[in-house]
């Protein structure tokens, strides 16, 4: 009987806790900061890469995995006798699915299969899709069996984010600069949903603490009665304010409705996006 490796991405934003005892491997993306390459979550920590941010004068910038780390990846995970499903960030945000996608091509001969899953998220949008997965995995269950079950997840999977300033969506390209320069002299903060794949701004509030609070009545209407609900909150460099919000959050249903519940950092690949002081609400409902 074979067994199932997943392998995803440092986007997915994991608490190291959350994903230890499953055969799940964690592909970094790069930080590029002047002529210095970081990998995720490995070379640079949340809380180094925010400090530094905070004081830099230069932008970091980021750039997917390669095809030739997925390669060695894959082959070692062969080697060892495992099938392997691969789920990644949206292909509409980064280029390390297909950099995936490409990496499939060079090492299929014979030794085992390779499956991959666009999940059209972020963050734990995309890391509970996985690590349903890997659960499953630990289990004993097929390829095709994990692959099937991360799919339904991703349809019931979503992300919220809300920014303090539009900076760093601008530098990044994700905005353009009439609408930073507008929601800059507005006082307007954002709350973003990531939709078929796509960073969408979903409503406009004048506050910060305001726009938290909105983005957890969207949350709520998206959720809609599925339950049970898994909610992590996720944080750039603010992590009391992550604590107040989870709380918050969890109080709006029954224990026995929430499965899990957890704070888990930014990474500095998603945070040299949004930038610092950012919180956000991913959630997979209704498994």
């Amino acid at each position: 009987m074979s067994k199932v490796a997943i392998v995803t991405d440092s986007t997915a934003c994991f608490p190291k806790e959350i994903i230890q005892g499953y055969p799940m491997f964690v592909a970094p993306l790069q930080v590029i900061w002047g002529d210095q390459s970081y990998q995720d979550g490995v070379d640079i920590q949340p809380s180094e890469f925010y400090t530094r941010l905070s004081n830099s004068k230069t932008m970091p910038t980021t750039s997917q995995t390669t095809p030739g780390y997925f390669a060695e990846l894959y082959t070692r995970l062969l080697d060892q006798g495992y099938d392997i499903l691969s789920v990644h960030i949206s292909s509409r945000l980064s280029g390390t699915l297909d950099s995936a996608i490409q990496a499939r091509k060079m090492v299929m001969n014979g030794k085992g299969r390779i499956s991959l899953v666009d999940t059209y998220g972020a963050g734990m949008a995309m890391g509970f899709p996985a690590l349903i997965a890997a659960r499953a995995a630990k289990q004993g269950a097929t390829l095709e069996e994990c692959r099937i079950l991360t799919e339904n997840a991703v349809k019931n999977s979503g992300v919220f984010v809300v920014v303090p300033t539009l900076d760093y969506l601008y530098r990044g390209g994700r905005i353009g600069g009439a609408a930073a320069f507008v929601g800059s002299v507005l006082n307007l903060k954002p709350i973003i949903k990531l939709i078929d794949g796509r960073l969408d701004a979903v409503d406009k509030v004048r506050t910060f603490s305001k726009a938290v609070n909105q983005m957890t009545e969207l949350f709520l209407k998206d959720v809609n009665g599925r339950l049970p609900v898994r909610i992590a909150v996720h944080h750039a460099n603010c992590p009391d304010a992550a604590r107040m919000l989870l709380d918050r959050v969890c109080a709006r249903f029954s224990a026995s409705d929430v499965a899990e519940a957890f704070i888990a950092d930014v990474s500095p690949v998603i945070g040299a996006h949004i930038g610092p002081g950012a919180l956000g609400i991913a959630f997979l409902a209704g498994m």
